[in-house]
């Protein structure tokens, strides 16, 4: 499936292996996971490009953390955020979708992307704004040089 491969495209953007190794710190898989739920699942009429990660941000927003997402996607230090923050931003059969592709709990991947999601946001964001790519993996390809 292409989270796999979105996977390894986010570990290696993210300084980490990306591989499928099983025990914890697959962050690019954790998130290649959230950013292929969110691109598969476009069950809104969502205006604007295709792209996870907007969607993704504008999740963050309604949920109350444009602080934080704002943070991430901006040129300063980066806001952290909890796993019970991301488990309630996330819609639950999403975050569902998440914990089976990294095959971890519902609980262990909301703590996991809590972890991740800045730096990838920040990563992916050099500019301090979300650039606009067809796809995702075109996203962070430009992004990763």
């Amino acid at each position: 499936m292409a989270g796999n491969d979105l996977g390894s495209l986010l570990g290696g953007l993210l300084g980490g292996s990306g591989g499928g190794s099983e025990g914890g710190s697959g962050s690019g898989n954790i998130l290649g996971a959230l950013l292929s739920a969110l691109g598969g699942s476009r069950s809104g009429g969502s205006s604007g490009g295709s792209n996870p990660l907007g969607g993704l941000l504008d999740m963050l927003t309604k949920s109350g953390l444009t602080e934080q997402k704002d943070s991430w996607v901006g040129t300063g230090q980066n806001q952290s955020v909890t796993g019970a923050q991301i488990q309630q931003a996330l819609p639950d059969d999403t975050l569902q979708k998440v914990a089976e592709q990294a095959g971890v709990t519902p609980e262990q991947a909301a703590s996991d992307l809590a972890q991740t999601l800045p730096q990838a946001v920040d990563k992916l964001t050099p500019q301090g704004q979300v650039p606009q790519a067809a796809s995702l993996e075109e996203l962070v390809r430009q992004q990763s040089l």
